[in-house]
């Protein structure tokens, strides 16, 4: 549990960082994503997914615990 809780932390801190110094650049991501169809958000939601597990799994092979 307390791993999840440092996770869900470092998500807080990192897209707070970007609303409070790019705010602008917020824009831009949403007007993207506006303009994309279904199926392309789709694909780079799995493609997030899949980077996002990749990092897991390197960090794991590099030593980092999850306990």
């Amino acid at each position: 549990m307390g791993v999840a809780l440092v996770a869900l932390g470092l998500v807080l801190v990192a897209e707070g960082l970007l609303y409070a110094l790019a705010p602008w650049l917020v824009e831009d991501l949403l007007a993207t994503l506006r303009a994309m169809t279904p199926g392309q958000r789709r694909l780079a939601g799995l493609l997030a997914v899949t980077v996002g597990l990749g990092l897991i799994v390197l960090g794991r092979m590099l030593g980092a615990s999850l306990a």
